[in-house]
């Protein structure tokens, strides 16, 4: 394994951390400000802009698609530091790239299975960030961690299909900027488990679709928002039709595995973060005649959070290589072991972060609040722990008895 970057992404990395440095990180109080004083959520700042248009200035953009014909054409290895460097500032250093979820999935999948009328009518304007997209998958009436229990229906009438439906965790649908989802639903109920859904393109503005509500995490609303979306007789061309019938299981995986990853990589930068401040405020303030950093429970704090987030972010690394040394799918073990590691070490030093600035650490006044939710909804977003700790157990006991299979 050879985790060493390479020239160009040696290149990047300092470019993006002079621009996070220069206007990422000075741009935080300014969208607070300007969210505020508009008083919608679902506000889309001025300041995203300006970082957008610079973040392309410097040539720092769509740095997440490998595909050369689209975007950046990094490899996973290559990406990896360049997205944890951005996962310092996670409401807006993804964004100002153009390297956000859910978007960066759904651009994934339509450049790789979206025909060229698709790709000209929904993946041009994502790539530009003209606009923003959703994944409809998760439904709040089946556990969605096993997609063979999605429910929604997508059935053929003539030309058109017929989608009804309620998903909800739609990220990004809340958003006026949103003007498409991906949507998964069943197409062929009488079909095999992994067979019987479908992917569709829905423009947000088609008949039928609803934007309930969304859904705070943790009390902290979004932009974009987690929404819930209500479909009833929304009729879209056959033409819409994502991939193949039937294909939609194959195509969610497809899509999951490099997001996921994609996650890992922010919250560590999420981590590191958290980390910065800790050792800073530990540095600047005193309690019983010494300061903080003197106190040795704050440096086995320090101590254990620097050996935990070496040690996910090489398998986070490991990971990236073998996406692009054996694909997603040859991957995918470790994808799952990452989803778990990287969230769960990233909770662990945003916490003792929050221990160390005492009652600052717990309100608005630091970042560290609202970086513990993120971390801790990925705990659950894009499969719960459990399920992928499962699909790693199932692997280590088949090491044993190849022809073990649980039941």
């Amino acid at each position: 394994m050879d985790f060493e970057f390479s020239d160009r992404c040696e290149d990047l990395r300092g470019r993006l951390l002079a621009f996070m440095d220069e206007h990422v990180y000075p741009a935080e109080a300014i969208h607070d400000r300007q969210m505020a004083e508009s008083g919608d959520p679902q506000f889309h700042p001025p300041i995203v802009e300006e970082l957008k248009a610079e973040a392309r200035a410097r040539g720092l953009w769509n740095l997440f698609l490998p595909h050369p014909e689209w975007g950046a054409g990094l490899t996973n290895l290559e990406y990896a530091p360049l997205a944890e460097i951005t996962g310092r500032s996670p409401e807006l250093g993804p964004e100002a790239l153009n390297c956000s979820a859910p978007d960066t999935g759904n651009m994934e999948l339509i450049a790789e299975y979206g025909t060229p009328a698709q790709q000209e009518a929904w993946l041009v304007p994502l790539l530009a960030g003209e606009i923003r997209s959703c994944f409809g998958m998760t439904e709040p009436d089946v556990a969605s961690s096993d997609a063979r229990n999605i429910r929604a229906s997508i059935a053929r009438d003539g030309d058109e299909y017929v989608i009804n439906g309620r998903k909800w965790w739609s990220s990004g649908a809340a958003s006026p900027r949103c003007k498409i989802a991906i949507v998964m639903g069943v197409t062929d109920p009488d079909a095999g488990p992994y067979q019987r859904q479908s992917m569709v393109l829905v423009p947000m503005d088609t008949p039928g679709v609803t934007v309930v509500r969304d859904l705070p995490v943790y009390g902290y609303s979004h932009r974009g928002g987690h929404a819930e979306v209500d479909f009833a007789g929304v009729r879209v061309p056959v033409a819409n039709l994502l991939g193949a019938e039937g294909s939609g299981f194959a195509l969610a995986q497809a899509r999951l595995g490099p997001g996921r990853i994609h996650h890992c990589m922010r919250v560590l930068g999420m981590a590191e973060r958290a980390f910065d401040l800790m050792c800073e405020r530990a540095m600047d303030r005193t309690a019983w005649g010494k300061t903080l950093a003197d106190q040795g429970v704050i440096q086995d704090w320090i101590a254990e959070s620097r050996i935990r987030l070496e040690q996910a972010r090489l398998l986070v690394l490991k990971a990236a290589w073998l996406m692009d040394t054996v694909g997603a799918k040859g991957a995918r073990i470790e994808i799952s072991a990452i989803k778990v590691a990287a969230p769960r070490t990233a909770l662990w030093v945003i916490d003792r972060a929050v221990q160390t600035f005492g009652g600052a650490g717990v309100t608005d006044g630091t970042p560290l609040a609202h970086l513990w939710a993120m971390a801790r909804m990925l705990q659950v977003a894009d499969g719960p722990d459990e399920v992928h700790k499962m699909a790693v157990a199932r692997r280590e006991l088949r090491r044993y008895r190849p022809d073990w299979r649980s039941r």
